[in-house]
């Protein structure tokens, strides 16, 4: 059977770097930091007092002008569904999805998150101690907002897209998994166009009190914006963000067809287990390499073909350091001829969504030939473990010729994903 070649004809994006994908590709080539002070909620009394969060975010622009009732109905979402749809409209949109040349049988939904509606479970639970004495009172809307799949049922009921449909939840990996499944359903025919990508909106108490009590998060209080900070001896923790991201992935022949525009071609993806630790990467950084390996041989290219990889580089102690060895693992002496750089420096760590946002940028770099940077980083704050004739694109984006671009995340289980893009070429 031959397989089918995939594109990606829409994106759409609600990220702590901007709204839409112009502001938020934008400010990351401008090395701007996405982290503050949280607004969400009184974090005075919590270790870490500062995320990545979205900023002026309006349901209103994602429902039909003056209606009151689909606003309400809106707002009934828990906040990262919310995140989902608004992405969604913007790349479906964006890619003209909703085209009459377009069966709607034929187009499906996998979007995912991490963790899925955690405001909503906490805030009934919350309503429900202070009102015990009544006896179990929990909203309806609680178990349908809260479950980690209903992003992807909630566009796909907006939109009567009846194909495929479904979440990943696979932790931080889970948008990427979510994407290697759409991927593999075009290829094989099951399906011309799959809305995806992934959403996280976990910027809370219980959220962050959960991460802090694990020792997860950075709790450089005094200086937000410059504490995510891959790769440097200093780092001592991811920052939290949220948002959501969606791609458009759609056959080529269907895509040339009804005239689509086409952003990059997806040739590959990998899936790895590290089969070591609950939260911790595997020291020598072997599921990270194997995973890689495994995306590398679906695409069915060379490591010296890789331009850029956008690591996962959460800004952890041990993370990057495993996930740098791999890379000269596996890539040798090509490891020091690409470019690398760590996103989250700027968006901090999206979760359930990180993989769809890098993924985005991956297809950004390809379609304009530029490396986003890696920010936060001085010279003088150098770990003796990390190998800096690595080109870690600090501190500026980077013009160079990107063809191929692989994304890398990995999940608290020992899950590993990745993806690969190309320049479209015809």
């Amino acid at each position: 059977m031959e397989l089918k070649r995939v594109v990606v004809t829409g994106l759409g994006a609600i990220t702590p770097l901007g709204n839409d994908v112009a502001s938020t590709w934008e400010n990351a080539l401008n090395g701007v930091s996405g982290a503050g002070p949280i607004t969400h909620f009184d974090a005075s009394l919590f270790k870490t007092q500062f995320a990545c969060e979205v900023k002026d975010f309006k349901p209103e622009l994602y429902v039909a002008e003056g209606d009151r009732k689909e606003l309400r109905d809106f707002k009934k979402n828990d906040l990262y569904t919310q995140y989902a749809l608004a992405a969604a409209k913007q790349a479906i949109e964006d890619a003209n999805l909703l085209d009459e040349k377009v069966d709607r049988d034929e187009v499906g939904v996998i979007f995912s998150s991490g963790i899925g509606g955690i405001h909503t479970f906490e805030q009934e639970v919350a309503y429900y101690a202070t009102h015990e004495e009544q006896g179990p009172k929990y909203s309806p809307f609680l178990i349908p907002a809260m479950i980690a799949d209903i992003a992807a049922g909630r566009i796909s009921i907006k939109y009567g897209f009846r194909g495929p449909n479904y979440g990943v939840v696979s932790a931080c990996a889970s948008s990427t998994n979510g994407m290697i499944d759409a991927f593999n359903q075009i290829r094989l025919g099951k399906a011309v166009a799959i809305v995806t990508g992934g959403a996280e909106a976990a910027i809370c108490p219980v959220g962050v009190g959960g991460f802090n009590a694990m020792h997860a998060l950075s709790t450089r209080n005094d200086s937000p914006e410059t504490a995510s900070r891959p790769f440097s001896a200093s780092r001592d923790g991811f920052v939290m963000g949220e948002g959501g991201v969606c791609l458009i992935f759609e056959e080529l022949e269907h895509a040339l067809a009804r005239g689509a525009k086409i952003y990059a071609e997806v040739i590959g993806g990998g899936t790895s287990a590290d089969a070591y630790h609950i939260t911790a990467t595997h020291p020598e950084g072997l599921g990270a390499r194997l995973v890689m390996k495994r995306a590398v041989e679906d695409a069915g290219i060379s490591v010296d073909d890789v331009d850029y990889i956008n690591v996962h580089g959460t800004s952890t102690p041990v993370g990057d350091l495993s996930e740098s060895q791999a890379i000269v693992d596996l890539f040798g002496k090509h490891a020091y001829e690409l470019n690398i750089s760590s996103t989250k420096s700027m968006t901090g760590h999206m979760l359930g969504a990180t993989g769809a946002m890098e993924a985005m940028f991956c297809v950004k770099a390809v379609q304009d030939d530029v490396v986003p940077p890696t920010i936060n980083h001085e010279d003088d704050d150098r770990d003796e473990k990390i190998d800096y004739d690595l080109n870690f694109t600090f501190g500026k984006a980077q013009k160079r010729t990107v063809d191929v671009a692989l994304s890398n995340t990995f999940g608290f289980g020992g899950h590993n994903a990745t993806i690969i893009v190309k320049k479209y070429k015809g």
